[in-house]
This record gives structure tokens, C-alpha cells and sequence, in this order.
């Protein structure tokens, strides 16, 4: 595989069910090379796979479509007044064109229908008076006040909070509802099954912006009876109404009791009542209370961020030894019934309850597809898109080989090589993978990933990947191993699983190089300071470096920090590497995009400095304009130059 060959790497979006079950639509973004640009189709196919998906809008930028409940129309976003993205309608009996129903200066979220399909719920963000509506140079002054005041991809958040909204699509003289107000981000829209409460994500608590805790909160739809029905000690997420509306099912994980995130903690699946309104939960003797459903075993895997309630449980999409797996948890919390599993990951799902039984879409990928539609129905799965068949027939795959590593203490660890064609011994790419608790899997972590290895592998380089303990996807116990020791803790694992593919004789031991993304590239330079012989180069990429200078600048640094590396500030500088830039010597690579909010580009400066005035054969490589994400979402010209750098450096080096 070749990086111009991201052009034959669509990503599908959740696609939208018919209530009916009988069509699905869905989005598929593709990077155009030419045009230095990113389009977003809506298709629709019939899920019984009678005829191909065809295109059904024309917009360049078309995504997140919903179905009504009644099937008559579909809600979508589409970039419309003011340049940003408003919520347009379609009629689904082809009787008129796609009609826009917002028209917010800052645009409008996600489309949620009410269940009798009569009004639409929204999320928009209201900025203050004066702000973003001209140059931002002109604009007053900020006063910030509380630690989470900015966002990657998208600066700054505390002077534009996102606020809920109701609308009537069908009567466009009539303005729609605002239902929150204040100074709090509203988000995870959900209607009640009869249509008379909403619920919603929001931080209201008196410390809001300064720790992770937010709670759920419900109303009636024109704002009214605005209660909690959670009260804090949680981080949670996607709260909907279980199918008889008397209790809300969500994702979350626990605190701790300075409401920090916990590291490497699994997000479970939860339930809580639903108060009436004026009503205390929970109660004395702690009913009332949030209540888990899923064991350590089970975590909401980051590619879906999605759970779907039916009549007889909640879907759930999970990690699982580098799968993701779709499950169906029972509302009494026993044990889960596989829906959709095997060596692919579900990245997005619907589901349709007909009388003859649930229809489910969903978005999977694979060692073969960076993402196809599949659907099942009455037993039976059927293939709906080509898109991983087309990339097999234009491009040379390599398969992925699994095996197994032993880390010192016994511990098995399972990882994956994907080696060159012809004889070896090949030079080694060592891959480590951000987070970190997210896994590697078998699909190289799904589309976002999907071409790094391919095109390492494609280039002459033997690719190998792993997930040490601290990542998802092998229980609690897991996850929890490196709490008190990160880097030290996660290396001796990653060498572990290098040592075992080391062993294999395609691999060439003299010639290894590391790189990683985030969490990887701050093992990449732990690497450099504490085991830089064991490579000839690392590439270090939108890294943390210094724990101290991160938590003061990253958008979610104090808590992070906490989290990943204890509230204790020694323990923040032994575990940085950028303390041991003394010992470092090995050649290194860093990239950096001049926009990243959560590893910020003082990150990459810090350590290039070190390096170059150490006299380390040292360089960095600067992305204007870009974010985080980078490598998986920025320009296209950006993610090919990206490609070339890093090419040329493992070429110059290995």
C-alpha cells in the first residue's frame, strides 16, 4: 500500500435505520487528493441487499443522518447559513428536495427526533455578545476561571456553551425552544419513549470546569422540571431511556473522591431511575442510585462512543483482545449475548425492531476493510458495501500475524506483525499505540489507523504492534497494572513484545526503530532515555514529554495528569521523560501539529530543545493549522507529507 492509496480508505459513519428495517443510509467521508479536501456522501441501500447503495443527497459535506420514527423523513447535517453545519429534512417519498430547519451562527449538532416524529431536539453553541463575529484580535479579553476552558480541534469552549434546543421542523415561522440556559455545555441528547422528558449530559455542580465529574440531568422539552438524575462521583455518557422509559441506561466509570478520572478505568454500562420532578434520589436507604450493569470484562469501545436500548437490553459495542464486539446486556445486568463478533471491530451500529424481529446495521472493520456495512437479520449477515474488496483488488495487503509474548513476570501478551514481502531479515518499525487504554486490534485499531502499517509493511519495514497491560480490552485487572507506574510498568511489557517478534528470523534485531502517536510517542522518548540502545531511531509524535508543563496547558491536562500519573508532583518529573533528557542520544524524529490542544506543540519544543542543545541528532517537523488528530484527519496533503517525513527518516536511519 502506497499513502496516496488513503483515497481507497472511505470511513462510514453510524448509519440510520428505516423504522421499518428496510433501507439503511449512511455517510462515507473520503480524503480527494486533488482537491486537498475531505467529501461526506449520504448513501442508502436496501438491507436486503436487492440493489447497490446509491448516493441520496448531493451535498459535498452531508453526514449524521436520522430516520423519523414514522420513516417519512430524514434529518442530516448539512453546512448551511453561516458556513457551519444546520440540521436540513428530506423527504424519504422523493416528493421534494432536502429544506434546511436551523439557522444557528454557530451551527447546529446532531438531529434527535421526538418519538411521534414532530419535533426535533438539538444541541448549539450560544457564544457570548461580541464574540465571533468579526476579528478574533478585536475581540475583549477572556477571563478564564475554571481549568477546562478549551478544546482540541475546535479552542476555546467556556465563552460558547453548548445549549439544548427543540424545534418543529414542519413549521419554519416559529422559533425553536431553548431549553437550558447558563454557563454549562449540554450534550448526549436523548427524548423519553412518550415524548415528555429529555435527558442530557451536563456539569452544574459547584466545581464544574475544575474536575471530570458531570451528571445526567432531565426535562420536560420546553425546559421545565430541569432535575439530576445522577449526583456525582461519575464521569458518564450517552445517557437513553430504557425501552419502558422508567429508568435511563448509560456509559461511565467512578471517580475518585476528588472527582479525578481514575486511569486505565473501563466504562461500563450503568442504569438509574427516573425521578419525577421535585422527587430526592437518591434516597436514604440508596435507592435511587446508579446501578451497574456490565462487569470489569466489558468496556465501550472508543470506536462506537454508541449504546442503542431495545425491549430486551441495551447494545453494546465492547473491546475485547483487539475486537470490538457488539452485545446485547440484559437489563438485569447478567451476562451479555454476542450479537456481532470475530476478528473485526464494530465501529457503528443501528438497530430496527420489526415484527419479525431486529434488524441491526453496522459499520465493521477488519484486517481486510477499513470499513464496510454489513446487516443482519433473522440469523443471517449479509455484506452490503465492496469497499474492502475494491482495496484488496488495487492494492497489496499484507496479512496481520498474530502471536503471543511473555512479559517477565508470566504474563501473556498478545500482539501482531505484518511483515514485507520476499525474504528477510526486514529493518522493524516498533508501533506503539496512543491512549493508552484503547487497543491495538485486528484492524490495526479500525480506519483511523488502518494505513500506517500497510504502508510501513508496503515500504520495506517489518511492522510491529501490541498491547501491553494498561490497555482496554482485557478486563479491569489489566487496565489497572501500570496505575503506579506507567512508563516503566508499560515498557517492560512493549519489550516483551518486541523481544517475541524479535525472535522471529524475517525480523532483522540490528535494525529497529520506535515510533507512536500521543501515549506512543511519550514511550518513544521514555525509550530514548531509558533503552535507546535497543534502537538505532524513535519518531516521537504529538507526545507528552513534561507532565508538569502539560497539565498547565493541555485541555485536559490537571485531570489527565492526575489520572495517569498521580496527584504527587515527584512523581509527575520521575515520570516524565523529558527529566532523563541527559540520557538520551539515540537519533530522534518529532512531530508536532502547531494546533494541538491536548499535547500542545510546547510539548514538542521542550524536548527538541533538550536534545539539539545536548548536541542529540534531533529533528521536528511542524503541521500549521492542525490538530491532534492529524495523522488520521488532517489535510490530505498534510497526511501525505507526513508519510514521506517519516519514510524518509526510518530510510536515512534503518
Amino acid at each position: 500500500m502506497l499513502p496516496a492509496d488513503i483515497e481507497l480508505l472511505p470511513v462510514l459513519g453510524p448509519p440510520a435505520l428505516s423504522p421499518d428495517g428496510r433501507h439503511v443510509v449512511f455517510e462515507v467521508t473520503r480524503p480527494v487528493l486533488e482537491a486537498d479536501d475531505y467529501t461526506t456522501e449520504l448513501l442508502i441501500a436496501d438491507t436486503a441487499g436487492a440493489s447497490a447503495p446509491r448516493r441520496l443527497t448531493q451535498g459535498a459535506y452531508d453526514g449524521c443522518p436520522a430516520f423519523s420514527p414514522d420513516g417519512r423523513f430524514l434529518a442530516f447535517q448539512r453546512p448551511g447559513a453561516h458556513g457551519r453545519a444546520q440540521i436540513h429534512l428530506l423527504p424519504m417519498d422523493g416528493a421534494g428536495e432536502a429544506f434546511p430547519v436551523t439557522d444557528h451562527p454557530m451551527g447546529a449538532g446532531q438531529p434527535v427526533w421526538s418519538p411521534d416524529s414532530t419535533r426535533i431536539a438539538y444541541t448549539s453553541r450560544i457564544p457570548e455578545a461580541g464574540r465571533y463575529q468579526g476579528p478574533a484580535e478585536a475581540e475583549a479579553p477572556r477571563r478564564i476561571t475554571t481549568l477546562l476552558y478549551q478544546m482540541d480541534g475546535f479552542g476555546y469552549t467556556a465563552d460558547r456553551p453548548r445549549q439544548v434546543f427543540v424545534t418543529d421542523p414542519f413549521a419554519p415561522a416559529a422559533p425553536a425552544v431553548q431549553v437550558t440556559e447558563g454557563p454549562y455545555d449540554h450534550m448526549d441528547l436523548a427524548w423519553s419513549p412518550a415524548g415528555d422528558q429529555l435527558v442530557f449530559v451536563c456539569a452544574r455542580h459547584e466545581e464544574a470546569g475544575d474536575d471530570s465529574r458531570n451528571d445526567i440531568w432531565a426535562s420536560a422539552p420546553d425546559g421545565s422540571g430541569l432535575r439530576p438524575l445522577t449526583h456525582g462521583g461519575m464521569y458518564l455518557f450517552t445517557p437513553r431511556f430504557a425501552a419502558d422509559g422508567a429508568s435511563v441506561v448509560f456509559v461511565g466509570s467512578e471517580l475518585d473522591k476528588f472527582n479525578h478520572s481514575c486511569a486505565t478505568a473501563t466504562y461500563g454500562l450503568w442504569t438509574v431511575p427516573v425521578s419525577a420532578p421535585g422527587a430526592l434520589l437518591p434516597a436514604a436507604d440508596g435507592s435511587g442510585a446508579p446501578r451497574r450493569l456490565t462487569g470489569g470484562a466489558h468496556h465501550l469501545s472508543f470506536a462506537s462512543q454508541m449504546i442503542r436500548p431495545a425491549a430486551d437490553g441495551v447494545y453494546f459495542a465492547g473491546d475485547r483482545r483487539g475486537e470490538v464486539n457488539l452485545v446485547l446486556v440484559p437489563y438485569d445486568g447478567s451476562e451479555p449475548a454476542p450479537v456481532i463478533t470475530g476478528p473485526r471491530q464494530v465501529n457503528g451500529y443501528a438497530v430496527a425492531e420489526t415484527p419479525a424481529g431486529p434488524v441491526i446495521a453496522a459499520v465493521v472493520t477488519s484486517a481486510a476493510s477499513a470499513g464496510d456495512l454489513v446487516v443482519l437479520s433473522g440469523g443471517t449477515e449479509r455484506t452490503l458495501t465492496s469497499y474492502g474488496r475494491e482495496l484488496t483488488e488495487r492494492t497489496s495487503l499484507l496479512p496481520m500475524r498474530e502471536f503471543t509474548a511473555t512479559a517477565p513476570d508470566g504474563y501473556e501478551l498478545q500482539g501482531w506483525v505484518v511483515r514485507p514481502e520476499g525474504p528477510g531479515p526486514h529493518p522493524v518499525v516498533f508501533q506503539v499505540k496512543g491512549g493508552p487504554f484503547t487497543q491495538w486490534g485486528h484492524t490495526l485499531n479500525g480506519p483511523a489507523a488502518f494505513d500506517e502499517a500497510q504502508v510501513y509493511a508496503g515500504a520495506g519495514y517489518a511492522v510491529v504492534l501490541g498491547n501491553p497491560r494498561g490497555t482496554s480490552g482485557y478486563g479491569a485487572e489489566h487496565g489497572a497494572y501500570v496505575r503506579d507506574d506507567l512508563p516503566g510498568k508499560s515498557a517492560v511489557d512493549l519489550l516483551a513484545l518486541l523481544d517475541a517478534a524479535l525472535a522471529q528470523p524475517e525480523l532483522d534485531a540490528s535494525r529497529v526503530g520506535v515510533m507512536g502517536g500521543s501515549f506512543g510517542g511519550y514511550m518513544a522518548a521514555w525509550f530514548n532515555a531509558h533503552h535507546g540502545d535497543r534502537f538505532k531511531a524513535m519518531i516521537g509524535e504529538r507526545g507528552l514529554y513534561a507532565i508538569d508543563s502539560y497539565a498547565a496547558t493541555s485541555d485536559d491536562g490537571v485531570d489527565l495528569a492526575v489520572a495517569l500519573y498521580g496527584a504527587d508532583r515527584e512523581g509527575w518529573a520521575r515520570q516524565s521523560p523529558l527529566t532523563y533528557a541527559d540520557r538520551m542520544s539515540t537519533p530522534m524524529l518529532i512531530i508536532q501539529s502547531e494546533e494541538d490542544r491536548h499535547c500542545p506543540p510546547e510539548q514538542a519544543q521542550r524536548l527538541f530543545t533538550e536534545l539539539r542543545m545536548r548536541g542529540v541528532p534531533a529533528e521536528m517537523l511542524l503541521f500549521p493549522g492542525e490538530g491532534h488528530d492529524m495523522s488520521r484527519s488532517g489535510l490530505p496533503s498534510h497526511r501525505l507529507a507526513r508519510f514521506a517525513a517519516v519514510l524518509e527518516w526510518w530510510g536515512r536511519h534503518l
